[in-house]
C-alpha cells in the first residue's frame, strides 16, 4: 500500500511575504492538489506532514519563527486544505519522523510506499525521506511536486534522494501514470 505525504504546505511557507516564503512553493500547488484528488480517489492515505513548532522552540536558532502551533501560519494553505480522512503530523524537527507518530501511523495502515510532495525539497523533504528510506519504506519523490529556495537546491535535494536513498523521482505525470491506475 502507498501513502501520499504532503510536507510543510503552510501558509507561513507558500504565501507571498510569509516569514520563510518559498516562491518556487506556489509553483506546485496545482501538481500537489492532483496528486491529492487522485489519492483520495482511489481511498490511499493522504498524510499531511506540517511544522507545528512550540513559541520558544529550539529550531528559531537557525530559522526565523514559523509556522508555531495554533497559529495562521502554521496552517495548510486553502488550496490543499484537509479533508474528513486525512490525517495532519504535527513536526518540530525537518523529518517528519523525527519525535511524531508517523511511523506507527504507516505500519498500522499497511504502508510500504510513499509518494512526496512539498516543501523544502532539500530540508523537509528530504530528511523525512531519509528517515523513511531508513525505516524500510520505498520512497518516490515528485520532482514537480517538491519545491526548495531555489533551483540549485531543489535538483540537490533530489539527486541525494535519487542517489543516496536509492528513491524514485518521478513527475506528477510519471506518478499518475505508475501509481494511480
Amino acid at each position: 500500500m502507498r501513502a501520499l505525504i504532503v510536507i510543510d504546505m503552510l501558509k507561513d511557507f507558500i504565501e507571498e511575504g510569509a516569514v520563510l516564503e518559498v516562491p518556487m512553493g506556489r509553483k506546485i500547488i496545482d501538481n500537489v492538489k492532483k496528486l491529492i484528488k487522485c489519492a483520495r480517489e482511489r481511498k490511499m492515505p493522504v498524510i499531511y506532514v506540517c511544522d507545528a513548532h512550540l513559541v520558544n522552540d529550539g529550531e528559531f536558532e537557525y530559522w526565523p519563527p514559523h509556522a508555531i502551533k495554533g497559529t495562521r501560519g502554521a496552517e495548510v494553505i486553502d488550496e490543499l486544505k484537509p479533508t474528513e480522512g486525512d490525517v495532519i503530523v504535527e513536526k518540530r524537527r525537518y523529518s517528519g519522523f523525527y519525535g511524531t507518530s508517523l511511523d506507527l501511523l504507516l505500519r498500522e495502515n499497511g504502508v510500504k510506499e510513499l509518494i512526496m510532495t512539498g516543501v523544502l525539497t532539500n530540508v523537509c523533504v528530504f530528511f523525512t525521506a531519509a528517515d523513511a528510506f531508513m525505516r524500510g519504506y520505498k520512497v518516490i519523490v515528485v520532482s514537480d511536486g517538491t519545491a526548495a529556495l531555489s533551483e540549485k537546491d531543489h535538483e540537490w535535494g533530489l539527486e541525494q534522494a535519487r542517489a543516496v536513498l536509492k528513491a524514485e523521482v518521478v513527475s506528477t505525470r510519471e506518478v499518475i501514470e505508475r501509481y494511480f491506475p
